[in-house]
């Protein structure tokens, strides 16, 4: 399905919501919030300041000296809450020069939820699953780097309590198919003629979350479960055969929602040793939180797996995944959230990836590649990575060494993350951001020599009492290290919020 389908299917559902009864009609005017800001970047150097860039989805600069226009519109589903049908809807736009792409719709949706089921259509924000949105380094399957994709979700946007059991289990889920919207960026990115891209793919995703604990009772909880997501379908370009060969330059690309949903069929250029179509990733997630009366702390991991190799313990006991804690102190003027993490990709099952043959039966599964697959090329929407963004993003390729190169050569990772926020006063508050990050490269392309950066990202936000609705943010970035070069950079955003109509 296209974007302009999308678009449409949208915009008839906001005319077909009110339908569903008179009073819904009345009440879909109410409650309706409003925003726009401003957005200036200026500085020198190699690229922006990673923190400035990632974890922004997919609006954050590349370069330096840029300019963006924001304004949006929303009404949230939970203003419904004392109801059994709640129906939301958002329109985002962004616009501006300097960045990657000079005007997008970021936003466009409509929700119709039933008690805790919801069906959303249209493209949408999601944060990661499990992780602080401000202070953590984001998700690994689906996080907060990359613009949204247009999809049909249905989802329980809540954890939803199993009746019977006092409270003590309760689960959360969403089943989404989706669409690529970045044929134009590929084909440009790929300059068209040699190098491999994508055009029309098709998106899969789907979770189950479970939590075990009472908080009122016991102030421990556990909370753990699987996230799985898949591209697959559309039209492959300059594709690879098997024995390293190019097939045809436009070739129709295997799988359906049905290979997505189950892990079956077959790619294009499978040759003898057929493999599940489209590029599956996921995550098992486990998150252990003890929440007292002024205080929490909390333990999570995130493990991920491309394709089954790692989703079990095929080859031994985890060694990838992303390790993290998360503090939130007593009511304090200094800090109040401390977040740390380690994020380690070096194991990948193993530097060798070898299908069975009569002269070598032995199947090993192993080189796992991450972020990176032999037909879409990299897990990845408009250059950015779809998941953590300390595995870089296509979009770094051109500094990197590979220009037009829509693959991910640089997911050997150790990183040390820190982030830190905390708020002084009811119109003052602050974060930073610090990451050191040592990369080998990949299996298939390693660097002669490790790669390092630091990462750092200062900034305070103030909001005026006597501009209601109106803050001002200013944050200071900074690169070092040979994996991103060096650069330092200033962000100013100004922003303003309001209600167009606030029921009472």
């Amino acid at each position: 399905m296209k974007r302009k389908t999308y678009i449409i299917l949208v915009l008839c559902c906001l005319l077909l919501v009110p339908q569903v009864g008179r009073t819904q009609v009345s009440r879909l005017g109410e409650d309706v919030q409003y925003g726009a800001s401003l957005r200036g970047t200026f500085g020198g150097g190699d690229n922006a300041p990673f923190w400035f860039t990632n974890n922004r989805y997919g609006l954050g600069p590349i370069g330096n000296n840029t300019f963006q226009a924001r304004v949006y519109i929303k009404r949230d589903a939970e203003a419904d809450s004392l109801r059994a049908w709640r129906v939301g809807y958002g329109a985002d736009i962004a616009a501006g020069y300097g960045n990657e792409s000079e005007f997008n719709i970021q936003q466009l949706f409509v929700d119709v939820q039933w008690e805790m089921l919801r069906l959303s259509i249209g493209q949408r924000e999601r944060p990661s699953e499990l992780k602080n949105a401000e202070l953590s380094t984001g998700g690994m399957t689906l996080g907060i780097n990359a613009r949204p994709l247009p999809q049909v979700r249905l989802e329980m946007p809540e954890f939803w309590v199993v009746p019977g059991t006092k409270g003590l289990f309760a689960f959360k889920a969403h089943l989404a198919y989706g669409v690529y919207t970045d044929n134009i960026w590929q084909r440009h990115w790929a300059s068209g003629t040699s190098n491999m891209y994508t055009k029309n793919s098709l998106f899969h995703s789907k979770a189950l979350l479970l939590r075990v604990g009472n908080e009122s009772k016991f102030p421990l909880m556990l909370t753990g479960g699987l996230e799985v997501a898949c591209q697959f379908g559309g039209r492959g370009y300059n594709v690879l055969g098997y024995n390293g060969e190019k097939l045809e330059q436009d070739i129709k690309l295997g799988g359906n929602i049905l290979n997505a949903f189950f892990p079956s069929g077959s790619d294009v250029n499978d040759d003898n040793f057929s493999n599940a179509s489209g590029n599956h990733i996921g995550s098992w997630h486990l998150r252990l939180d003890w929440k007292d009366k002024n205080w929490s702390v909390a333990a999570y991991m995130d493990h991920l797996f491309e394709d089954h190799s790692q989703m079990f313990m095929q080859y031994g006991f985890w060694k990838d995944m992303l390790l993290g804690i998360e503090l939130n102190l007593p009511r304090n003027r200094y800090v109040s959230t401390v977040v740390y993490e380690h994020l380690g990709t070096m194991n990948q099952s193993g530097p060798i990836y070898h299908d069975a043959t009569i002269e070598n039966p032995q199947q090993i599964s192993a080189n796992d590649a991450y972020y990176s697959n032999h037909i879409y090329g990299a897990w990845q929407h408009g250059g950015f990575v779809m998941g953590n963004p300390l595995i870089p993003s296509p979009m770094y390729n051109g500094y990197l060494g590979y220009p037009g190169m829509l693959v991910n050569y640089f997911n050997r990772v150790n990183a040390h993350h820190l982030g830190l926020k905390g708020s002084p006063s009811t119109r003052f508050a602050w974060r930073a951001l610090y990451t050191y990050e040592k990369n080998l490269g990949s299996y298939e392309k390693p660097v002669m020599d490790p790669l390092n950066g630091h990462f750092l990202l200062l900034e305070a936000t103030y909001a005026p009492k006597k501009l209601e609705g109106v803050s001002f943010t200013a944050a200071f970035g900074h690169n070092h290290g040979s994996l991103l070069g060096r650069s330092n950079g200033m962000m100013l955003t100004v922003a303003w919020d309001g209600w167009i109509y606030k029921y009472d």
